[in-house]
């Protein structure tokens, strides 16, 4: 879709405007963007570097540089696979990896059809119930090594 006549685009270059286009907001402008379209995608990042009169490398560098700018669209369903000291202890690579098996993606993919993204946190605060797993925005706590997703496999389609 094309940046004129894509209603994103439009929001964007408002929100752009509403900073005064000044190089200095380029971190508010990439919050935009991703709150916007759910992702930064490259089209996007240059739109962005255009609009801030900014080299399309420091664009991507920034984008790149923080964690919580996704370069990729997020699937329908999230899981956060918790790896904390508390996790790990009590076998969060185990889960992982059988997340990784039965959707056949690595920590920080999507499937192909967009419905699950999976990644991991250094810690999502909940130590006392670990193995913990965050899906979509819900904790699962004591979480089981052996089917971690049982309960919530058939939310994922």
């Amino acid at each position: 879709m094309s940046t004129a006549t894509d209603d994103r685009y439009k929001a964007l270059e408002k929100a752009i405007k509403k900073l005064g286009y000044e190089k200095s907001s380029l971190l508010e402008v990439l919050n935009s963007a991703q709150g916007i379209f759910g992702y930064l995608g490259i089209d996007t990042l240059k739109f962005i570097a255009k609009r801030l009169q900014l080299p399309y490398s420091k664009v991507y560098g920034v984008a790149t540089f923080y964690n919580n700018f996704k370069l990729k669209p997020k699937g329908r369903h999230n899981i956060v696979v918790c790896t904390g000291t508390a996790c790990h202890i009590k076998g969060s690579e185990k889960i992982l990896q059988k997340i990784e098996q039965r959707y056949g993606i690595k920590a920080g993919g999507t499937t192909s059809d967009e419905a699950l993204s999976l990644l991991t946190a250094r810690c999502v605060g909940t130590c006392s119930v670990a193995p913990v797993i965050v899906f979509d925005e819900q904790i699962k706590a004591n979480v089981s090594l052996e089917n971690p997703l049982c309960d919530i496999e058939e939310s994922i389609k």
